[in-house]
């Protein structure tokens, strides 16, 4: 048996790692707090005789209320089964072109794994020396451009403004938006939809909607844009996105007070972590998401020189006390930490105290 000669080569996407026995979990940007407690008063009455029928294809429901927030037309909005499969099916309707898709270096390492696997030409602009993204230099030729806002996994967002410079010199083909962490205190470029008929947004509801489980993603874009998603989407699956995951996600979508209040609940406690790791002598990056890059060094009050201890063995030692954060082999200096609770991120600020205590 043999495969194709491409799939041999393909390296594929390396989730985070889901542990088997109990962690503090803060390596997958899941959100520490429930999705709305009204799902829960929804999945007790649901009638599980409807799961006989396939759901609607259209996703009709979910779209119209994603429409009513955003307050986009009803055509302007495609569904899918989490942002990546709504990603990986903007990569096949709008990436195959003769110039290549342009894409920060250091981005959402699943972009490149998309290009390889549809033989999509890409080119990597390097970042600037504290990891932000930098949009002039994105000022090329190109036959697309993809990039997250937030970046991931640095947290640096660019603001409307800059994007809306960047739009009114790129036209022709389309600008993809990756707003996965748009809702942990960035600018969303949603409204600019209206002027740029490139403009494409992509989010989730597994992040700032506490909907991990499910799997639910969507886009926001032009009518012709929408159409094009559709195309290749019916023929693929038609069928992408279930009943309950839909009638959950109306839930979600609709409870928007319940979905500040826990936004607001992370930024605030990522700001306090910031403080708390930078007091102690670790580099962090600025971040509107709900993680922070950060480079761990810790600092003491006595006289001797610094403690210095790798990213990767802080990772590994932390994780031996229970933690689970993620180090990634070609950050080497950095490791991302997700924003849990207080008392998960005080009970990790402690930790940290105790390893570097020890190593002196």
């Amino acid at each position: 048996m043999r495969m194709s000669y491409k799939i041999k080569k393909l390296n594929p996407y390396i989730p985070g790692e889901q542990p088997y026995k109990k962690m503090i979990k803060l390596n997958t940007n899941e959100n520490p707090y429930p999705p709305t407690p009204k799902i829960n008063n929804l999945l007790k009455t649901f009638n599980y005789y409807n799961l006989r029928l396939y759901p609607d294809p259209s996703t009709s429901k979910l779209r119209k209320a994603i429409a009513k927030i955003y307050n986009v037309k009803y055509e302007q909005i495609f569904i899918g089964n989490g942002s990546d499969e709504v990603l990986a099916l903007a990569f096949m309707t709008f990436f195959n072109q003769k110039i290549p898709l342009i894409m920060p270096a250091l981005t959402y390492s699943f972009y490149p794994v998309y290009c390889k696997l549809y033989n999509i030409n890409y080119k990597t602009i390097p970042l600037q020396k504290n990891l932000e993204i930098n949009l002039n230099k994105m000022n090329v030729r190109n036959g697309g451009v993809i990039f997250a806002n937030p970046n991931t996994p640095t947290g640096h967002a660019i603001s409307y403004i800059e994007v809306t410079k960047f739009l009114d010199l790129h036209k022709e083909y389309v600008v993809l938006i990756d707003e996965a962490y748009i809702n942990f205190g960035s600018e969303s470029a949603i409204p600019l939809i209206k002027k740029y008929k490139n403009l494409l947004i992509v989010n989730t509801l597994s992040k700032a909607y506490s909907l991990a489980g499910i799997r639910i993603g969507f886009a926001i874009g032009s009518t012709y844009l929408i159409k094009g998603l559709e195309k290749v989407k019916n023929s693929f699956n038609s069928y992408p996105v279930d009943v309950i995951s839909e009638l959950i996600a109306i839930e979600a979508i609709k409870d928007i007070n319940y979905l500040k209040q826990n936004c607001n609940f992370i930024i605030y406690i990522r700001e306090k972590l910031s403080k708390q790791l930078k007091d102690f002598g670790f580099t962090v990056l600025p971040s509107k998401a709900n993680f922070i890059l950060v480079k761990p060094k810790p600092k003491h009050k006595q006289k001797k020189p610094q403690t210095n201890i790798t990213a990767k063995k802080m990772f590994s030692k932390l994780r031996k006390h229970g933690i689970l954060l993620r180090y990634f082999n070609h950050i080497k200096k950095y490791i991302r930490i997700s924003i849990g609770t207080i008392q998960q991120m005080n009970y990790l600020i402690e930790t940290i105290k105790f390893i570097a205590k020890k190593i002196d």
